[in-house]
């Protein structure tokens, strides 16, 4: 992604520079009775060095004339010869060196001088620089970008074009900003950067993933926004089917890591789906959207039994939402019922059992709110359950139906062995 990036902003940049490039210097008539700030001398030993189109013979033309003349009012000139013929031989340390060296020239420079300086320092970086490294190359990136504004307008050149060329280009020097500034672990401010790209390119895929990266790379991870962002990338029209499916598998992760190791598929994936809805309209997470975190979700489990769990759900609203994820992948044992219905299907028997916590709630019993599966290899017996008995079983909530049609949802369960019918007789109804 980010070699996509650079090679993005590189393709701007020398488009813009098409037009930026170094005006050769005029020579001097007459050393002695010459206006000109520099030697016949000094014009000549340049433009040998500038002509020379062996690299390496020109490096040494280039370092005997600063050698020769170190305060020579061309070195302006000079310094961009070396920092191309470094370019050309991808020695991008080489290249930000003299690139630095043409920017110390401050005032004598001319705008489009200092863009070019600008240009090549921020967009010759290492792959994986060091704190100090990045930390420069930041605000290199920074200051290049308030450079554009200074450029003029070349001759013949329509100005509409070069307004929205130069609109580019200040867009890639924010985009190296941004990635300067994640490399020298400054999280703050890459997020400022990578925002400042999406406001003029707000479905820009790079920069909201890299958000993304930037929250949980804080101390502490900020997953909310984090899983923000992602989401706003997963749904960006600039990304390929595979960035968005890419983006789209690891956000579980990150959920389930902000929530203490959530168990629960279903439940995960439908924060998933809501989350991708509302981010694609928005580009900051409203303070109104939360994820229940790993300790609300051990507050709720707390004291939590079957009886609250179903009581909670009933009730719906923000209290069934928190229940919910607290108990959904969670096992529950010696969960008490009636049984309405059996059915026999396969390797498989599902029961629909009434919740009931009382011989009272038993007698009254007429519909089934639990939907209990249980695997006839692991107990042949289960088979034999009737309708209208007592039976306990251990299961693991996999999901629920919401009233009115109110239906808990149970899988990898087994009823107690005490519940199950034995051979040769018919079991009794019980009461719980």
């Amino acid at each position: 992604m980010n070699a996509t990036r650079r090679m993005a902003s590189l393709a701007v940049l020398f488009a813009l520079c098409l037009f930026c490039l170094n005006t050769i210097p005029v020579a001097a008539q007459d050393a002695g009775a010459s206006k000109q700030p520099y030697t016949m001398a000094e014009y000549n030993a340049y433009t040998a060095a500038a002509n020379e189109k062996n690299p390496a013979a020109q490096l040494k033309a280039l370092d005997d004339f600063v050698q020769k003349y170190p305060s020579s009012s061309l070195l302006n000139y000079v310094y961009p010869l070396y920092y191309q013929n470094y370019a050309v031989q991808k020695n991008y340390p080489k290249v930000i060196e003299f690139a630095d060296k043409e920017l110390s020239l401050g005032a004598k420079l001319t705008p489009t001088e200092k863009y070019q300086a600008y240009s090549a320092r921020a967009y010759n970086n290492t792959a994986n620089p060091d704190a100090a490294t990045a930390k420069a190359a930041y605000q290199a990136a920074l200051d290049g970008a308030k450079s554009v504004a200074d450029l003029p307008l070349p001759q013949g050149y329509d100005q509409a074009k070069f307004d929205d060329d130069k609109k580019k280009a200040v867009l890639s020097f924010n985009g190296t900003a941004a990635a300067a500034a994640f490399a020298a672990k400054d999280y703050p401010n890459a997020i400022t950067m990578y925002k400042t790209i999406l406001a003029t390119s707000p479905d820009d895929f790079i920069s909201n993933f890299n958000i993304g990266r930037a929250y949980l790379a804080m101390t502490p991870p900020q997953q909310l926004d984090a899983l923000w962002a992602f989401a706003r990338a997963a749904t960006s029209k600039s990304a390929t089917p595979k960035q968005a499916d890419s983006v789209k598998a690891y956000m579980p992760k990150v959920i389930a890591s902000y929530q203490g190791g959530t168990v629960c598929d279903p439940l995960t994936q439908a924060e998933l789906n809501e989350l991708l809805q509302l981010a694609a309209s928005s580009p900051d997470r409203p303070a109104s959207y939360k994820l229940a975190s790993a300790a609300d979700l051990d507050a709720a489990r707390k004291d939590m039994t079957i009886a609250s769990v179903v009581t909670d759900l009933k009730a719906g609203g923000d209290k069934a939402k928190l229940t919910w994820t607290a108990a959904c992948g969670l096992e529950f044992p010696d969960v008490p019922g009636k049984i309405i219905d059996v059915a026999a299907a396969g390797d498989q028997v599902e029961l629909k059992n009434a919740f009931v916590t009382s011989d009272a709630e038993f007698e009254a019993a007429t519909t089934a709110n639990m939907d209990v599966v249980i695997k006839t290899a692991d107990q042949p017996d289960a088979a034999k359950l009737e309708k209208g008995n007592a039976v306990r079983f251990t299961g693991t909530l996999e999901s629920y139906d919401p009233d009115p049609a109110f239906m808990l949802h149970w899988d990898k369960a087994k009823v107690n062995e005490e519940d199950l019918p034995k051979a040769g007789k018919k079991p009794a109804p019980k009461k719980h």
